[in-house]
């Protein structure tokens, strides 16, 4: 709606870039209030959140570019262009990028791997949100045409030029729908990591995959925007793929844990009933 929120002279102030910014931010505060609750250091979880932010973002980028290896390939001076260095990549190479660097970080840091992935689940939701609004902001990752009554009509020029977006045509918003199902998301594992006695380790992270992954198969259907490597005769697209392994993955990690969590219960059960119950003379 308004891809550029100021600008002076040369200097340019865009408004996906500041709520991005303040999406981060949060996301790092709350993460930080996680570790502090979780019994994990703060300072040393804060810095891990400024590595991964890096991690995220040159795995996004490279992802972006295998997507779109055709038209880098026939444009090399494209993949290091100003262009290329202000997107933010794909969000899946991000993630992936997010975790390759916690794996590496907790190793280096002898830190518990499963409770460090499930603070940064949690706090992912909160930053991806308000990104989001970034996104619709920016008109990028716009969805399909619709005669649906919500449907949005992006008339700026700058969201033409600088992510594409169709103007004078009503889309689907999917940037909302994945903003307002990131923010559900914030709040229901919010609420599963408030409830430390039944919380298990890798349970956040699998609720995590499970919820984000079903989210983005389903609004993958109503988005619009080219580059996101459709597949099966244009049936589905890559990032629904991956949707799909994310959700089988944290079927695995919560029913894993689940499991172990019963077992758990059920020996210390077994310890009860074994010990004597009578009185020792």
């Amino acid at each position: 709606m308004h891809p550029i929120l100021a600008q002076s002279g040369a200097i340019t102030i865009y408004t996906y870039g500041v709520l991005v910014t303040v999406g981060v931010i949060l996301g790092l505060l709350y993460a930080r209030w996680q570790a502090i609750r979780a019994g994990l250091p703060a300072r040393t979880i804060w810095n891990l959140g400024i590595y991964t932010i890096f991690g995220a973002l040159i795995v996004s980028k490279i992802w972006l570019v295998l997507s779109a290896w055709h038209y880098y390939a026939a444009n090399p001076g494209e993949i290091f262009s100003m262009a290329t260095f202000q997107s933010a990549g794909t969000f899946y190479g991000g993630l992936l990028g997010a975790i390759l660097t916690i794996v590496l970080y907790t190793r280096f840091q002898r830190l518990p791997l499963l409770p460090v992935l499930d603070i940064a689940a949690a706090a992912l939701p909160l930053s991806h949100a308000i990104g989001r609004l970034g996104c619709f902001a920016a008109g990028c990752c716009f969805g399909k045409p619709t005669s649906l009554p919500w449907g949005v009509t992006f008339t700026d020029e700058a969201a033409a030029r600088l992510s594409g977006t169709p103007l004078h045509t009503s889309l689907h918003p999917t940037q909302l729908y994945e903003a307002a199902a990131e923010f559900l998301n914030f709040l229901l594992l919010a609420s599963l990591a408030s409830n430390a006695r039944r919380r298990i380790p890798g349970q956040i992270l699998g609720a995590y995959f499970m919820l984000y992954g079903a989210e983005r198969g389903i609004i993958e259907f109503f988005r619009g925007d080219p580059g996101r490597t459709m597949m099966f005769h244009d049936t589905v697209s890559l990032m629904q793929i991956v949707s799909v392994a994310l959700v089988v993955i944290g079927v695995f990690l919560w029913r894993r844990e689940m499991h172990g969590a019963e077992n758990s219960e059920s020996a210390a059960a077994a310890a009860v009933q074994s010990f004597p119950t009578h009185a020792t003379k």
